[in-house]
């Protein structure tokens, strides 16, 4: 244990987690879990940085222009702490094929705002048991919720996969959400309780509520759950 952990009370120096997409949230997320001791990160990302990106992901800047994301969180990660072994996969994700980089994590982090990529990653989660912590923003509305398969409602039943257009995206709600999403995997990664999934966390408009999540039971992947 490193003199951080000590001051901090908790370790997680032994556990591994798997970002997807370094945009806002993304930036948000890899921190706070380099920030709190995480032994392993894989950072996954197909994209390079333009201007448009640097108003919230603020682990950029002009400088970076057209330089790979996952690379260059990579670097500002370790300016922050070289604890953490931290991986770079630069990749668009297509097939749940190519999510086996992420096989022997004990969590992933779903932080893009493509459905089809979204739903891959869900459907890799459930298919390797891999908890999965979602989130989404659009203006100044996010939400955050951990999926835990078997267990809890999938992220369709929490309404995070709905192929909507965002209006824009602000610099303060990526924080609030992606500190949000390393808040619950931190937590889970700690005491693997359970029954922080099945929870999402809502903010709109400078209102935080929690609501708790039924599964449907048109859904496919949580038919087999016992909270049918």
């Amino acid at each position: 244990m490193n003199e951080k952990e000590k001051v901090q009370g908790f370790c997680i120096s032994d556990k591994s987690a798997c970002v997807i997409g370094c945009g806002g949230l993304g930036c948000n997320i890899a921190v706070h879990l380099v920030g709190a001791g995480i032994g392993n990160l894989i950072l996954c990302d197909f994209d390079k940085i333009n201007e448009s990106n640097l108003n919230r992901q603020f682990l950029y800047t002009k400088d970076d222009i057209g330089k790979s994301k996952c690379e260059i969180l990579k670097r500002r990660l370790y300016d922050f702490s070289q604890d953490t072994e931290i991986k770079c996969i630069d990749l668009k994700i297509e097939t749940e094929s190519d999510m086996q980089f992420a096989k022997d994590c004990d969590i992933i982090l779903l932080a893009v705002d493509n459905i089809d990529a979204r739903k891959l990653v869900q459907n890799y989660a459930t298919n390797n048991n891999i908890p999965l912590v979602c989130g989404g923003i659009d203006g100044f509305y996010g939400m955050a919720y951990l999926y835990i398969p078997d267990y809890s409602p999938c992220p369709d039943c929490a309404g995070l996969n709905i192929d909507a257009q965002t209006k824009y995206n602000i610099s303060a709600t990526a924080g609030i959400i992606g500190s949000a999403q390393s808040a619950l995997a931190i937590k889970y990664l700690l005491t693997e309780n359970k029954q922080l999934g099945g929870k999402i966390l809502i903010y709109d408009d400078d209102i935080f509520d929690t609501l708790k999540i039924n599964s449907s039971k048109y859904c496919e992947t949580c038919k087999k759950l016992s909270l049918l």
